[in-house]
């Protein structure tokens, strides 16, 4: 059996834009009905949703189903051992939090890689092999694991550069809602500093040929980053959709 493509990496390396939507519902049932909707991709957030990480394998079977959905997961933290376990639960794409510096860049990147090149753990009859049967695993696993790191600081927008540079980094994350209150406008992802020091970082991103992707649930904020060049970019959160439609349903009562 051959190693499964990550058609999200190969979409972030061919410019191609991906829209997205998070998961923060756990179980199977939600993120399956998520996967019909026709997003490219789907975040299974573990950071700051009641989703613990031994959930994520049964996440990443429902998705799996549908071939055309990438599947991305956040851990709770930019940890060796939590990275270790969900890449051998088969998830090819991890989207880190909180990575403020170069040096945070580069362990989660170690984290990521067998040795020589890395920390992470060998274990051979996992879901990411297949249970044994992928052909030369160890050997080629690296070539279809993304690794996203997210911005979410004005400390971390000052090393934006040295964090997107660090080879193994395949693409930039910006957090607008932790940015918004490291200037001191929390909750305000609008406020029109806070919106300068995101377009800044994407230009950034676009100049170093790094790829950039955001969330927002804002229609107009999402075309605009878009068109500023961000490439992956999440417009949804499945709890928000839910709370919305049951409120508007209740109000025409």
């Amino acid at each position: 059996m051959q190693l499964p493509e990550n058609l999200f990496k190969r979409a972030l390396l061919e410019n191609r834009q991906q829209i997205g939507l998070w998961n923060t519902i756990g179980g199977n049932c939600v993120p399956e009905m998520l996967a019909t909707a026709g997003f490219d991709w789907l975040l299974v957030d573990t950071e700051h949703a009641p989703v613990e990480t031994i959930d994520i394998q049964t996440s990443l079977q429902s998705i799996a189903a549908f071939p055309n959905v990438s599947a991305v997961v956040r851990p709770a933290a930019n940890d060796p051992i939590l990275i270790k376990r969900i890449l051998d639960m088969g998830a090819q794409t991890l989207l880190l939090p909180y990575v403020q510096s170069a040096q945070e860049a580069r362990d989660a990147v170690s984290a990521m890689r067998y040795g020589p090149n890395g920390i992470r753990g060998m274990a051979g009859c996992t879901r990411a092999t297949r249970y044994g049967s992928v052909e030369n695993y160890f050997e080629t696993a690296e070539r279809e694991l993304c690794l996203i790191v997210q911005v979410e600081t004005i400390t971390a927008m000052q090393e934006i550069t040295e964090i997107a540079t660090t080879p193994g980094v395949d693409g930039v994350f910006i957090g607008p809602a932790d940015l918004s209150a490291s200037m001191g406008y929390p909750g305000q992802t609008s406020h029109p500093l806070v919106v300068e020091q995101i377009e800044k970082a994407i230009t950034t991103l676009k100049e170093l040929g790094v790829p950039s992707g955001i969330l927002t649930l804002s229609k107009d904020e999402a075309d605009h980053y878009m068109s500023c060049g961000t490439t992956f970019t999440a417009v949804g959160v499945d709890m928000v959709m839910l709370a919305n439609a049951a409120r508007a349903l209740r109000a025409e009562f």
